[in-house]
């Protein structure tokens, strides 16, 4: 069977893209700082150009990546903080209002199972005990055990300072040299493919445009929806759980999942009451309609195109394939891979052997 050149060039293409993925399997480890660092330099560089445009080049572009780079770390550490005010104050709360929310747990849950004949023998005393001796325990012991495990873990610890300091080092660089870089992989491409490489890129940048300016409105949008519920419900802790659920939405699935039980901590804490559950499925469950049905459609949705399915296999291929990094990657990759097989389908539509000429 002979094989065109253009059918030649495009298995060389398909292996090319086969032993990348097996590369970046292989070295997930030791790229993943760099990955992380590209996928923000891309996200970031429209800024930086922004800004140097400002200036009308009487700024060196230097000043701009370290003001822009500056201004994202800001705000990871924001985000970060929103979390610390929800931890120091539902641990003391734990300890101190445990007793009175297994006590209404009880007297709650028992009447329910007596008037559907059904006998069920919950220890609550037992559970209530154990996770007492476990909350008072000795701090002296924990800080022994956390060093005994940051010594076993020693280099899964050096691992993650490593990223910590190697992503911001590598996103400046990449933030200063972005159109040089991309110059050179451009250099790799054939005269005679330029075209079509073109057009390409062209249609995956603004389809990941698109996708990362739907993305944040969502985030933002969903960060105001569940503080001001929550608010609504008089929740202590409404705006920092609010806006954490709502910014860690970039994760999908995951973030909301983190702020729906940290929202259920929170009010079973603060009310000891059926109150916690009605709150969080009121607000959580009409934020899910509202963010799904309405939000992520119009916004990222129909603007990359992408199946909830789709969207739900993506998560878990890119998660099981390249770990936390997959899951973050894996809606703009997945983009990236729906104008790829658009273009593709297009093509078979249009040759010889769909036509059966």
């Amino acid at each position: 069977m002979q094989f065109t050149p253009t059918q030649k060039r495009a298995a060389a293409w398909v292996l090319i893209a086969v032993l990348a993925v097996l590369a970046l399997r292989q070295l997930g480890p030791v790229l993943t700082p760099f990955v992380v660092a590209a996928v923000l330099a891309y996200a970031l560089t429209p800024l930086v150009d922004r800004l140097d445009n400002l200036f009308n080049g009487k700024v060196p572009r230097l000043l701009a990546v370290v003001i822009v780079e500056l201004l994202f770390i800001l705000t990871l550490i924001c985000l970060v903080l929103l979390v610390v005010p929800i931890l120091s104050k539902e641990i003391p709360m734990m300890r101190e209002q445990l007793p009175t929310v297994f006590d209404t747990l009880h007297n709650t849950i028992s009447p329910w199972f007596h008037q559907m004949g059904i006998t069920v023998s919950l220890d609550l005393g037992t559970l209530k005990e154990q996770l007492f001796k476990y909350l008072n325990a000795n701090y002296e012991d924990a800080f022994t055990r956390a060093l005994s495990s940051l010594k076993l873990g020693g280099s899964v610890a050096l691992t993650v300072i490593g990223n910590v300091v190697l992503v911001p080092v590598a996103l400046f660089y990449l933030l200063l040299d972005w159109k040089r870089f991309i110059a050179r992989l451009l250099e790799l491409v054939p005269p005679a493919a330029r075209a079509g490489f073109d057009s390409f890129t062209s249609e995956a940048d603004q389809v990941l445009g698109q996708y990362l300016r739907g993305q944040l409105l969502v985030m933002l949008s969903m960060a105001v929806f569940y503080s001001v519920g929550l608010a609504l419900f008089g929740l202590d802790l409404a705006l920092p759980i609010g806006v954490f659920t709502g910014l860690a939405m970039f994760v999908p699935y995951v973030g909301f999942g983190i702020g729906l039980i940290l929202a259920v901590i929170a009010g079973l804490l603060q009310f000891a009451s059926v109150k916690a559950f009605v709150m969080v499925a009121a607000v959580y469950g009409t934020g899910q309609v509202v963010e799904g049905f309405y939000l992520t459609p119009r916004l990222v949705g129909e603007r990359i195109g992408l199946h909830p399915l789709a969207v739900i296999f993506a998560l878990l291929a890119f998660g099981q394939v390249f770990g936390f990094v997959g899951v973050l990657i894996a809606l703009p990759a997945s983009a990236v891979l729906l104008v790829a097989m658009r273009r593709l389908r297009a093509s078979y539509m249009a040759s010889k052997l769909y036509r059966l000429e």
